[in-house]
């Protein structure tokens, strides 16, 4: 194998300029990738309707299961791939692509059979009424029936950009957006077929990607390339993968319980178009949020790799600056929540109740946003370095041991304001038990500094 494939600057460039190299690809990768799901929102509430909006937020805790399922494949397989390259054990890397394959197909599938089997009632559990059924239903089938191109599109590019590919991988994402972004007006518009129409936007535009995707791993002069013997299945490299992928496997199940309580709390205390409102607060609030994951896709092969090659100073490195972008990510989303939250909500709707709804929302829910970007990067730096426990534990508290209690029993005593305030309460418990944890890690490391 030619060393000239090998990302041995991982290991040997500064630091900055390595972040800056990866992350810059994946920062707008994700920019783009936040788009892409901020446009369907967009054009169904312009062509469809508030009351579409509100059945596509339905459909957010389906969308979180099944990214929980794909992020459990493919983050354990981009933190494994950078490992094993930092140790230059490449035959496993090539067997981390294959299982990848493998598992990605299998889960997949059989996450599309029992949804589809089960649509209706979960629609309804997950919040849904008469009034917002039909939109949900319309939508979710076609995002079910793609669901295991959905999974391979975000497994393969996963490991593309931890195999030294962070350009290509942020092409594929902005493939997809623009694909999925010309599509939506022509289906929902001019060929009149409503919410399904966006769905079908959605697929397609993966699709074209995954196909690309494939192009580029049935290269033979790549570093991780597919080829015969990588697709026999490894029990133990199948266990890594989903043990260092638990983290964001969980983060996103519990993310999926979080929008169902606060959808039948929104139900509860004001109705189907405040959940309208929680749908258009969480693109916005979500778009930075997947700039700061954008970031920590930047991080994680620098961090995997130099942790795998124990060289602590530069592990620590690439953490701390990490975080201080992030921060400044999400003190931007601060200023525009509390500043203009009306002309950001006004892109969704013509709805002036639900204008309204969406900008108390927004106000309340970037409260703290100043302090969640480090607390986001440090949960995924623990992830980037292999240690699953502590990062499943800052994913939790976040998601679940602050947030679901904080939303049982708010709303009893604030209403719809407590359904809202749920979310800045976490986000501040979460920061403060994350800089106790990395302070002491940071501790350590430094009596391992080689």
């Amino acid at each position: 194998m030619s060393s000239q494939f090998i990302p041995t600057e991982l290991g040997t460039e500064k630091i900055s300029k390595l972040l800056r190299q990866y992350a810059v690809p994946a920062i707008i990768a994700m920019t783009a990738a936040s788009l892409y799901n901020m446009v369907d929102s967009i054009f169904i509430g312009q062509g469809v309707g508030a009351l579409a909006i509100s059945g596509l937020a339905i459909t957010f805790p389906f969308m979180n299961i099944a990214a929980a399922f794909g992020t459990l494949v493919g983050i354990g397989a981009s933190t494994l791939v950078s490992v094993k390259l930092g140790q230059k054990d490449y035959t496993s890397a090539q067997k981390v692509l294959g299982n990848v394959f493998i598992l990605n197909i299998i889960i997949g599938t059989m996450f599309t059979i029992v949804s589809l089997l089960f649509v209706d009632p979960i629609l309804y559990f997950f919040g849904a009424s008469e009034n917002t059924i039909f939109y949900a239903r319309e939508y979710m089938v076609i995002i079910l029936l793609g669901n295991v191109i959905t999974h391979l599109y975000f497994g393969l590019n996963n490991v593309l950009r931890s195999s030294g590919h962070p350009q290509k991988a942020m092409m594929l994402t902005i493939t997809t957006v623009v694909v999925n972004t010309v599509l939506d007006p022509v289906f929902i518009f001019v060929f009149g077929w409503g919410i399904q129409g966006a769905a079908i936007a959605t697929v397609l535009a993966q699709l074209i990607s995954l196909i690309w995707q494939i192009r580029i791993f049935r290269n033979k002069n790549e570093l991780l390339h597919f080829h015969k013997g990588i697709f026999h299945p490894d029990f133990r490299i199948m266990k890594d993968m989903l043990a260092i992928g638990l983290s964001p496997f969980l983060m996103n199940v519990a993310s999926c319980f979080i929008v169902i309580l606060i959808n039948n709390g929104m139900k509860k205390y004001s109705g189907d178009l405040a959940i309208g409102a929680f749908g258009i607060v969480n693109r916005v609030a979500f778009m930075f949020v997947l700039i700061v994951m954008g970031l920590n896709q930047g991080m994680q092969p620098i961090a995997g790799y130099n942790y795998g090659a124990r060289h602590m100073p530069r592990v620590m490195e690439v953490l701390k600056l990490t975080a201080f972008f992030a921060t400044i990510i999400t003190t931007v989303a601060f200023l525009i929540g509390e500043l203009i939250p009306e002309i950001v909500t006004r892109i969704f709707t013509t709805d002036e109740e639900l204008i309204n709804l969406s900008v108390y929302g927004l106000r309340i829910t970037v409260m703290f946003f100043p302090l969640i970007g480090a607390q986001i990067v440090i949960a995924n730096f623990f992830q980037s370095i292999g240690m699953a426990g502590k990062a499943i534990f800052l994913s939790l508290i976040r998601q679940v041991l602050v947030l679901i209690p904080c939303l049982i029993i708010l709303p009893g005593f604030y209403g719809l304001t407590g359904v809202w305030a749920s979310l800045p309460v976490s986000d501040l418990v979460a920061c403060i038990v994350s800089t106790i944890m990395i302070i002491y890690q940071i501790k350590k490391f430094k009596t391992e500094q080689i």
